[in-house]
């Protein structure tokens, strides 16, 4: 069926922002997790998601992923419009599913991923797009190559938790435009939101545009 690969990204994207938001809202309600926490809950729910949904629609659940596979001709522009649209629903669902969970949240802004003081514009799109950057070419390597399959999800999690334990206090390492999207949109707190689009949008291009350079047998297969 065409349409699993779209409800699978649906639920996927639903998933991680759902379990990392929460995360990051227990952390200041309770203090118990602190930014390692934060990032292996991230982290062990991408890792969850890609080989629950990986073989379904790939489990890019990040519209950051689903442009480096559509910059790499992996995916027509149609299909690419879809998944981004599905994650986008899934997170602004997640978000709302926060409100009801965590009543009041909204107050604390429900987890969306912010600059910390100190941090301008730049410097928070800059740091999210060399992070994104590495999170799309580990996705991009291993879809690639067979003999990774087993050990996708663990390298595509831990990517994302190492991530976070860098940027987490900084910009909230979100790497993902939805992760940010979703509870932006179910509490209205949108200061410096723009960087999570162009951060990873930019670090997802330069991606796709290392890709071949690093991995070129899987080039050469694709042409």
């Amino acid at each position: 069926m065409q349409e699993s690969k779209y409800y699978a990204e649906f639920i996927g994207t639903f998933m991680l922002v759902f379990l990392g938001a929460a995360a990051v809202l227990s952390q200041q309600y309770t203090a118990n997790l602190g930014t390692v926490g934060v990032a292996l809950a991230h982290g062990f729910a991408l890792m969850v998601i890609v080989y629950a949904f990986g073989r379904v629609s790939g489990a890019h659940v990040n519209p950051a992923v689903t442009l480096g596979f559509w910059a790499t001709r992996q995916m027509n522009a149609s299909e690419s419009a879809r998944y981004i649209a599905s994650q986008l629903l899934g997170a602004v669902f997640a978000g709302f599913l926060l409100l009801l969970v965590f009543p009041g949240a909204e107050a604390t802004n429900l987890g969306v991923p912010e600059l910390s003081l100190g941090v301008d514009f730049w410097q928070g799109a800059l740091f999210e797009a060399a992070l994104t950057f590495l999170l799309v070419l580990v996705v991009l390597a291993v879809s690639s190559n067979p003999n990774s399959a087993p050990f996708s999800g663990l390298a595509i999690g831990l990517t994302l938790a190492a991530s976070i334990l860098v940027a987490g206090d900084w910009t909230g390492g979100a790497l993902n435009p939805a992760r940010a999207f979703g509870p932006a949109v179910a509490s209205g707190f949108w200061e410096g939101h723009a960087a999570y689009w162009l951060g990873p949008v930019f670090g997802a291009l330069v991606a796709a545009f290392v890709y071949p350079l690093v991995t070129p047998v899987a080039s050469k297969k694709r042409k």
